[in-house]
């Protein structure tokens, strides 16, 4: 039996220590509209993710890997990185790396305030 799903993956959750200021950090560094959601079992703010196209996730209260050792996550930033670096600075995370350039656009490695290894991705012109 053979599965090729249009996507591998379908789900991410960023485990945090505070959601409030998680919540705040990920709106100013990549300017999402997250909400709290507590219908579940667990409390969630969701990473938009326009017309479910593409994997989505969102943020939990959890413990982050140690030091950014987890799995890492690309999350696509609007604009120029440069100005996402800026902004991921001053919410209080952490860049990681330079800039790294490939053939489909630009990212970079940061930790957030959790400690958790995410990667801003500003796609190719």
């Amino acid at each position: 039996m053979s599965f090729s799903p249009e996507y591998a993956m379908v789900w991410f959750e960023i485990p945090v220590g505070d959601m409030a200021a998680s919540m705040a950090f990920y709106t100013a560094v990549f300017d999402y509209d997250l909400t709290l959601d507590e219908s579940g079992p667990n409390p969630m703010a969701t990473i938009p993710n326009k017309e479910m196209k593409g994997a989505g996730g969102h943020l939990y209260p959890g413990k982050p890997a140690s030091d950014g050792q987890g799995p890492t996550v690309h999350l696509a930033i609007d604009g120029k990185i440069e100005d996402a670096m800026e902004r991921c600075a001053k919410a209080g995370g952490r860049v990681r790396s330079p800039i790294i350039t490939i053939p489909v656009g630009r990212f970079v490695y940061i930790q957030d305030i959790d400690g958790n290894s995410v990667a801003m991705f500003e796609m190719a012109a």
